[in-house]
């Protein structure tokens, strides 16, 4: 007997169940990722296109489906119509020959001159009267398709063929007396005729139609993306260098008109807060420029002659000056970018009682500043004199206790940041005391919906043309406030962008003599 072949060598046996179990799995992914496929790269055509592409495409897709449906809707009310038409007709001619059956006067000829054939068949079934070139021997309908008929009421279709009549038909029966049915007919290739030539005009018409629509989108729509056109080609001739340039804006008063409005709106601001930038950049390099020359020479002429301690401890205090001079600026810069970064918005808004703020601000100056809340900050905002102040009336004051007036009424509470008003009012105070001989005179008040702060001085004053000016980032009017008398110029400009954001005011006045800074905030 011969050996079975060794199941190691030759051919291998495949495993039964892993192409059955396999396969079909296989080839459900391979589609479902076909499909997957097809469709990202579907959607990644259509995204690629122009707007005025797929709007034009989509436009005229839906009109073709409008198209479409008011052509198929059309095709049915004209045959419905055609065909109440003939069925009315039908009916009267049958309703007119059994008036004249009930009635005994049904002529040997009928007539149809509207074209309805008509047989008349009497109890027996057996036809009695017939108009020319109809049947005279065999009825249209058999006697169980009569009956039926006369219980529907209603017409129906019959191919005329078998009966000489090469033509479909729409058939009415009707019962007269004596047991007699009346059969009216009419050939229906009339309506045929009609619905078809509609047709036919619509299947040519209508894709004429939507090329045409479609051509009349894509042009509407090409002149309606002009201006959004010209929107982008004038932007991209704004750069670095040209940015005083403005997109075009259209004549017309639409959302493109708008959309060019907003943009050059932004633009503007944009140039602005560049211009700004750029000048903060130049008068910040510029004031530091001064005290880090100054800081430089001492410290050469220092260096050039090292025997004198005296020298070096006049240098030490020379260049601790102006070290504090670039810390006050780089803290004023500081501020100042914090508040262009917020955009006039507060970092923290919560209740703040100025009265309190106000002592705690004040206690700090001792003799040099004095407080005065309600009735008396009153008459000190009207104009009262600072002159007569008693050196033991400002300590007093200055010390935040036996404060006359002091919040009759209650705390006066605004909502704002402590920290940012408190700044205000350092900077208003500083300001005051580099140019006043008598103590400053702080007043608070509540006045109608607003809390009123006042710092007053008395001295030279500020000129009514500058007293805007001043509020400027960088300003100096004359030698009397200078880098070493005054600061970088830099206070009065946190202080009215502090109180801009608080959503209150603030403004210079004369005192007579010196000067008034009032502030207005909104009461919490």
């Amino acid at each position: 007997m011969a050996a079975e072949p060794d199941a190691g060598h030759g051919r291998r046996s495949p495993e039964p169940d892993a192409p059955e179990s396999g396969a079909p799995g296989r080839r459900a992914s391979g589609r479902w990722w076909r499909r997957d496929v097809g469709a990202r790269r579907t959607a990644g055509w259509w995204r690629r296109k122009s707007l005025r592409f797929r709007l034009t495409a989509v436009a005229s897709a839906v009109l073709g489906v409008a198209l479409a449906l008011s052509a198929y809707v059309m095709i049915d009310v004209l045959s419905r119509a055609l065909t109440a038409t003939i069925d009315e007709s039908i009916y009267q001619r049958a309703r007119g020959v059994v008036s004249q059956s009930d009635a005994g006067q049904l002529p040997a000829e009928l007539t149809s001159p509207d074209g309805v054939l008509i047989q008349v068949l009497d109890s027996s079934g057996r036809i009695t009267h017939a108009t020319t070139g109809t049947d005279r021997l065999v009825p249209l309908l058999d006697a169980g398709e009569r009956a039926e008929a006369v219980a529907a009421k209603r017409a129906d279709f019959l191919y005329g063929g078998p009966y000489g009549i090469p033509h479909l038909l729409r058939v009415r029966v009707l019962s007269a007396d004596g047991g007699r049915t009346v059969i009216a007919a009419r050939p229906f290739s009339e309506v045929q005729t009609s619905i078809s030539t509609a047709g036919h005009v619509l299947v040519v018409g209508t894709p004429l139609l939507l090329a045409l629509l479609a051509a009349t989108s894509w042009v509407i729509i090409g002149r309606t993306l002009r201006p959004i056109a010209a929107l982008r080609r004038g932007a991209e001739e704004i750069t670095g260098t040209a940015r005083s340039r403005r997109l075009p804006v259209p004549e017309s008063r639409d959302e493109v008109h708008s959309l060019a409005t907003t943009l050059n709106a932004m633009l503007d601001r944009l140039e602005r807060a560049d211009a700004r930038q750029r000048a903060l950049v130049s008068d910040a390099a510029h004031e530091l420029r001064s005290p880090l020359a100054s800081i430089r020479l001492q410290l050469e002429v220092a260096l050039g002659h090292p025997g004198g301690q005296d020298d070096w401890r006049e240098t030490a205090e020379g260049v601790l000056e102006d070290t504090t001079r670039l810390t006050r600026l780089a803290e004023d810069l500081l501020a100042l970018a914090r508040l262009d970064e917020r955009g006039g918005a507060l970092a923290r808004r919560e209740p703040v009682e100025l009265d309190q703020l106000a002592a705690q601000t004040v206690e700090r100056y001792g003799k040099a500043v004095v407080l005065r809340i309600g009735d008396d900050a009153h008459a000190a905002g009207n104009g009262a004199s600072t002159s007569g102040t008693g050196p033991d009336d400002a300590r007093v004051a200055g010390n935040g206790a036996g404060t006359p007036g002091a919040s009759p009424d209650g705390a006066i509470v605004v909502a704002g940041d402590a920290l940012d008003l408190g700044r205000v009012l350092v900077n208003l105070v500083d300001n005051a005391l580099r140019h006043t001989v008598s103590p400053v005179v702080v007043a608070l008040r509540a006045e109608g919906a607003d809390a009123v702060l006042t710092v007053t001085d008395d001295g030279p004053g500020i000129p009514e043309a500058d007293r805007e000016r001043v509020f400027d980032r960088f300003t100096r009017l004359d030698s009397a406030r200078s880098r070493d008398e005054g600061g970088a110029g830099l206070g009065l400009a946190i202080v009215r962008e502090t109180v801009n954001a608080h959503g209150g005011a603030v403004h210079l006045e004369d005192a007579s003599p010196g000067l008034r800074a009032v502030v207005r905030l909104p009461l919490s």
